[in-house]
């Protein structure tokens, strides 16, 4: 009997473990298809930009792109494209992939259906209201997932992505030391996360990774890279 508990004890600690990994793992296919990376035997790096749009750092962030002649993929948060309309805008006619982040950014791992069919729905409309196309990309609020999160995400005909690597900008360490880990990142491949918003504040200071958004381009650049969108690889 003892031997039995053992082994249901351990099943259930595996069980619990799969679980964890599948909610909280931004990778894992545990709770449906993501994409994590790129092909490694190309020259494409994907710079993605979370949380907005926002009225500080994302014109800055166009601006540089621009400049750089790169091209990125923002996943904006549903409230924010209302109330920054107009920069959602900018992003898409800029060439941007734009893709769906939730309407309130709320970690979407304890949600029932009915949370989760909102989140993602009502970020969807507000989205292509805002910016005149209907997004097809999708990234959960830092990477929490749970099997209704995947059912939704299907339903709406959306492909989930991961990324590579922390670079954790939200901290604000500095441009050149957000510059510096992100240069860790880079290889053929590679989806970068950073931000041009704060998912909990409209108004929250991305300037830092705006500041180092420059040098990311040159350091691509000088290492062979080229830039492309998610919607290369759904």
């Amino acid at each position: 009997m003892s031997a039995l508990v053992s082994w249901s004890a351990a099943g259930a600690a595996l069980a619990l473990g799969l679980t964890a990994r599948g909610a909280f793992d931004p990778n894992s296919a545990l709770f449906g298809r993501v994409v994590s990376r790129g092909a490694k035997n190309g020259d494409r790096v994907y710079l993605t930009f979370d949380d907005g749009p926002n009225s500080e750092a994302t014109p800055r962030i166009l601006d540089a792109l621009a400049e750089g002649g790169a091209v990125a993929t923002f996943f904006l948060v549903g409230r924010h494209a209302e109330m920054y309309g107009d920069l959602a805008r900018q992003v898409a006619a800029a060439g941007h992939d734009v893709g769906n982040h939730t309407y309130d950014h709320r970690k979407l791992h304890f949600l029932g259906p009915d949370a989760i069919r909102r989140e993602l729905r009502s970020a969807h409309h507000a989205i292509a209201e805002a910016t005149g196309q209907e997004p097809a990309l999708f990234r959960a609020p830092h990477g929490y997932r749970n099997p209704f999160v995947a059912r939704e995400a299907a339903r709406l005909g959306y492909t989930t992505f991961g990324w590579r690597g922390s670079v954790f900008d939200t901290a604000r360490p500095g441009a050149e030391e957000i510059r510096r880990r992100v240069a860790r990142l880079l290889e053929p491949g590679a989806i970068v996360l950073l931000h041009d918003g704060d998912g909990y504040d409209p108004r929250g200071d991305r300037s830092q990774t705006a500041a180092a958004l420059p040098g990311i381009l040159e350091d691509a650049r000088a290492r062979g890279l080229t830039f492309g969108r998610l919607s290369e690889l759904a």
